[in-house]
């Protein structure tokens, strides 16, 4: 669905790519901003671990999330994606922000990897509003990047070979991703133990 938000989709539904694209990620960084404030807080209101405690639970969160991501475990969380049927109903900017919305929550529709609960973990971790913010909304910018690199899509042959290379490339992102959560949460580990 979100592989239909292009220039040349935007151009045949006579919406604007750049306006639809812009609200979609307004909507994920303040969305992922909200929940990161909310864990932020609510961990600098229920945690009493010092600075290096904190540090060292989000390590081990974090190599948690890619060793189970590394082994295949699949995350829990809601059987449902965004409803596509908003785009042709609504304006560009309208389905754009209320797909980035939901997708900044994190929680909303499919979750993939283990690395959502542990962003959000850490979100709780920095037991601060807005270190909880910063983390929220770096995980709403990072919802937005597939939409954002279909801006070269601008006539079918290119939309072929954006779908292609995204199937190509699913299984080196997501192994990518979950050794670097592992591996950061290694490093910090270990830093911490020094």
């Amino acid at each position: 669905m979100l592989s239909s938000i292009h220039p040349l989709g935007e151009r045949a539904r006579h919406n604007r790519w750049t306006v639809t694209v812009g609200a979609f990620t307004v909507g994920a960084l303040a969305s992922g901003a909200a929940v990161g404030i909310l864990l932020g807080a609510t961990g600098s209101m229920a945690l009493s671990l010092d600075r290096d405690a904190l540090l060292v639970s989000t390590a081990v969160v974090a190599l948690v999330a890619g060793v189970l991501d590394l082994t295949g475990v699949k995350a829990p969380g809601p059987n449902r994606q965004v409803n596509e049927t908003w785009i042709g109903a609504f304006r560009g900017w309208v389905y754009g922000g209320g797909f980035g919305l939901e997708l900044g929550l994190g929680f909303a529709t499919y979750i993939v990897t283990w690395g959502v609960y542990a962003t959000f973990l850490a979100a709780t971790l920095t037991a601060s509003a807005v270190g909880g913010a910063l983390v929220g909304a770096t995980f709403g910018i990072g919802r937005s990047l597939s939409v954002v690199a279909a801006g070269y899509v601008d006539r079918p042959t290119r939309l072929t070979t954006f779908h292609r290379t995204l199937a190509d490339a699913g299984p080196i992102v997501r192994s990518t991703s979950s050794a670097s959560f592992a591996a950061l949460g290694l490093v910090v580990l270990v830093g911490a133990m020094l």
